[in-house]
């Protein structure tokens, strides 16, 4: 560069996006195991089973048959399709094609939300702990994420009560999240009634992320607010896709359901954006919505089994408390107690990130810091990896944890 060429600045959104937690907590563990340093990765937010073979023969058959071009922006008509059907069975809702938007994952569905409803100034309500995109997505439109707290002793719901006093004017729209990243939270069907009444006497647009759908235990069940509430219809817009209940999160297809205007707008951006989603995926996605019922059992059969095996041990090592979660594949327990201790190193722990950073270069074990997620004293934990690997994990968490002093 000569010294005589002025340096030309990034966009102001850049400085104020925050990089993603869990991205980077991966990228710290495969650096370690470049250097053949084995890792026990509990930061990885995807399941570890293989994408069921019928779904990777249809997109195999996809690409000898030709289905390598362009698509209709929105999706495939026969992906809406197989996407209706599948709210239609799941949840009694009925939708029409003009009313899906087929997307390159439930990420890229959420983004199209913000883009297409989200302003300068806008505020959005998230629920805390809350997944790490959701308050960096509305900060790139201009609008303000509003951060909703909920308690550990509540399960990490949001209460109706705290929902009236947060909401204003200015309130364009709420995300909720059940079953929940990081917490796995499931909200219970009267406390979703109870928000929903809540939000009927305040106009905003609610945006109901059911990502996490199928991964519910013990006896408890998904609800959807637009089922329950179809009066507020005209307003909800359901995202979900096909990454984490098949095991396709490198397929890249989420969709997102809601009011025509709405999904029109988000697949106007779109078109100017990515075109479309990947064909062949479509196609595969299409298969796993018609046929893939079996493979999700079977899957939340196993992650039932971790679950139990990694709460029961980190709940035996000293300062640990956990919550036992009614969904989704993530454990976050509290870690405040192990504040204040001391690294063999001699490096303070104040923070989950110290407590990360120290776990990861001294038990060769990756896990998130709560703050990413709005929660300082906590730690997320997946627990999408073979219950040998979760044991070995937890024994070196015991060895590294019980080293501090």
């Amino acid at each position: 560069m000569t010294a005589d060429r002025p340096v030309i600045g990034l966009a102001r959104r850049v400085a104020q996006l925050q990089p993603s937690a869990t991205h980077a907590i991966t990228a710290k563990a495969k650096a370690l195991e470049a250097k053949g340093v084995r890792v026990i990765d509990f930061g990885v937010g995807e399941p570890d089973f293989d994408t069921p073979l019928s779904v990777k023969e249809a997109g195999i058959a996809a690409i000898r048959e030709g289905w390598t071009k362009y698509t209709p922006p929105a999706g495939l008509d026969e992906l809406k399709q197989a996407v209706i059907e599948k709210f239609k069975r799941d949840q009694g809702l009925a939708y029409q094609p003009n009313q899906i938007l087929i997307s390159c994952g439930a990420k890229h569905s959420l983004y199209n939300i913000a883009q297409a409803l989200f302003d300068d100034g806008d505020e959005v309500l998230i629920p805390a702990p809350y997944w790490v995109s959701y308050p960096e997505q509305v900060r790139l439109q201009g609008a303000v994420p509003v951060i909703l707290p909920t308690e550990e002793s509540d399960g990490f719901c949001p209460s109706p009560d705290a929902l009236a006093r947060a909401l204003t004017p200015r309130t364009k729209a709420i995300i909720l999240n059940s079953p929940g990243n990081p917490t796995g939270a499931v909200y219970p069907k009267p406390l979703l009634e109870a928000l929903g009444r809540v939000l009927r006497d305040h106009h905003c647009v609610i945006v109901s992320d059911e990502i996490y759908e199928y991964f519910v235990y013990d006896g408890a069940a998904h609800w959807s607010l637009a089922g329950l509430l179809p009066e507020l219809g005209h307003r909800i817009i359901v995202v979900n896709g096909v990454s984490k209940s098949y095991a396709m999160t490198g397929w890249r297809i989420g969709y997102a359901a809601g009011p025509a205007p709405f999904i029109q707008a988000m697949s106007a951006i779109q078109s100017q954006s990515t075109s479309n989603p990947t064909s062949i995926s479509q196609k595969a996605a299409i298969a796993a919505l018609r046929s893939g019922g079996t493979f999700v059992t079977e899957m939340v059969a196993a992650f039932d089994q971790r679950r139990r095996v990694m709460a029961d041990g980190l709940r035996q090592i000293e300062g640990v408390s956990c919550l036992m979660p009614s969904g989704g594949f993530y454990l976050f327990p509290r870690v405040t107690a192990l504040f204040g201790r001391i690294t063999p190193a001699g490096q303070p722990v104040r923070t989950s990130a110290d407590l990360a950073a120290y776990l990861l270069e001294s038990a060769h074990v990756a896990v998130v810091p709560g703050g990413a997620f709005g929660a300082e004293g906590f730690l997320r934990f997946s627990y999408a990896l073979p219950i040998e690997q979760i044991r070995s994990g937890l024994d070196q968490l015991r060895t590294a944890i019980h080293a501090l002093r």
